[in-house]
């Protein structure tokens, strides 16, 4: 065994294939592969965190989760490194991309999907890569990591309605008051719900860094190329900005109006 051998560098290196000779579409290619090298990571450590707090295994669920934090920390700064390509950088091989766009990523929107944000649309994106669109399938079908801290709250004692409980995973989950009044009661009792309040602000954790990572897309999107449509058929810097409002875990932030 070597190192080139166990990282199978020979392969991995030879995984970036730009369709120009421009230096900065190989920057380009290499920015976005890393990204999805991360999501890959991402997803593996929030499967492992949602089975144990389905398992009521609430502080080593901790780990993961912290570890996905500081992988969107990392994605983030990300951004500054692609910020350093110019619009006219950009422009020279933006063609070459056809229609291709990251909106098409099955690994973001599986991220997306386990965190809660379920919209089924995306699915369509992966008609021709069967085994991606069945993995996002799966995750849209079940229980988001919200679903799954609230059914444990639920088993904690806390009065959680059972529509919410048996909801339609597959749907965008919508706040429900009884739920912020559930996780009010944890953040006015830390000591006798400390794991589960720890875990929730895990997973604020998780929505800051998520907000803060699309924050910096629209940055580097209106740095790059204004407010031009995206590429693939997207709206481009205009849709970026719909997306920053969106919260995995809404009522771990409306809650601290009440606190």
């Amino acid at each position: 065994m070597t190192y080139a051998r166990y990282l199978a560098l020979d392969k991995l290196l030879g995984s970036q294939h730009p369709q120009s000779d421009l230096d900065d579409e190989m920057l380009f290619i290499i920015i976005h592969q890393t990204k999805e090298l991360w999501l890959k990571q991402m997803i593996r450590e929030l499967r492992l965190a949602m089975d144990q707090v389905a398992a009521d295994a609430l502080i080593p669920a901790y780990k993961a989760l912290a570890r996905v934090s500081r992988i969107q920390a990392v994605m983030t700064l990300s951004w500054d490194v692609l910020a350093t390509m110019t619009p006219s950088d950009y422009t020279r091989f933006r063609h070459v991309l056809g229609p291709s766009s990251g909106f098409q990523s099955d690994q973001f929107r599986t991220v997306e999907y386990l965190l809660g944000l379920k919209d089924g649309k995306f699915l369509r994106f992966q008609d021709d890569r069967p085994e991606a669109q069945a993995a996002m399938e799966r995750a849209l079908a079940a229980p988001g990591l919200w679903d799954l801290a609230i059914a444990a709250a639920a088993r904690a004692g806390l009065a959680i309605p059972d529509h919410v409980l048996a909801r339609d995973f597959s749907q965008a989950y919508e706040a429900d008051p009884a739920v912020e009044a559930a996780f009010l009661e944890v953040y006015r009792d830390t000591q006798r719900y400390w794991d589960l309040y720890q875990l929730a602000e895990k997973l604020v954790d998780l929505d800051d860094a998520m907000a803060t990572w699309r924050h910096k897309h629209v940055l580097t999107v209106e740095r790059v190329i204004g407010g031009k449509p995206g590429t693939g058929g997207t709206a481009g810097a205009s849709y970026l900005h719909s997306t920053l409002g969106k919260r995995a875990f809404p009522e771990l932030w409306s809650l601290r109006t009440s606190l």
